[in-house]
Parts: structure tokens; sequence; C-alpha cells
């Protein structure tokens, strides 16, 4: 099971797996509704400190909190693919 089945199994479900764990990890802006801070919740409370705020904090911060999401899914999608191509074992679908 483990040396024959599993193998086979994981490099058939890695793509779906990886792309939940991307939508989960995008999601986490939506924890701010059960008033948990989030990348995004401590971006939008700079917006209000007198210390920070600038004409163009909120457009700076939202394109930081941007920048931030993508480098971690291209990452998240960059290793998937890295995986996949090394449990090719030439199975074709």
């Amino acid at each position: 099971m483990t040396f024959v089945i599993l193998p086979q199994a994981i490099k058939l479900v890695i793509p779906g797996i990886v792309n939940t764990f991307i939508g989960m990890f995008k999601d986490t802006s939506l924890v701010t509704i059960i008033s948990m801070y989030d990348l995004l919740g401590i971006v939008k409370a700079s917006f209000g400190d007198s210390s920070w705020i600038t004409p163009v904090t909120p457009l700076t911060g939202l394109i930081f909190a941007g920048f931030v999401f993508w480098i971690f899914c291209f990452g998240m999608s960059r290793y998937s693919a890295f995986i996949e191509r090394r449990l090719d074992t030439g199975h074709k679908r």
C-alpha cells in the first residue's frame, strides 16, 4: 500500500490539494468578519493611524497586501508543479 498505491494516488491528487490550499489562503481575508486580524485587516487598520497616514497609504498598503498574496500563491503553485514533475513516472491520463 505505502510503496505502490499511495505514490500513484498522491501524484493524481496534488493539483486539487494545492488548489484547495491556495483558495484557503486567499480566503483568509474573510476572517475579519469574525474579528480576527489578518494581513488585510492590519493594512486597513493602518489607514486610520495618524502616525502612518499619508494620501497614498491606502494605495500602497493594498498593493503591498496584493503582492504578498501573489508571492505566496505563486510559490505554492510552483512548488506544486515541481512535486508533480518529481512524482511523474510516465503515467498519462
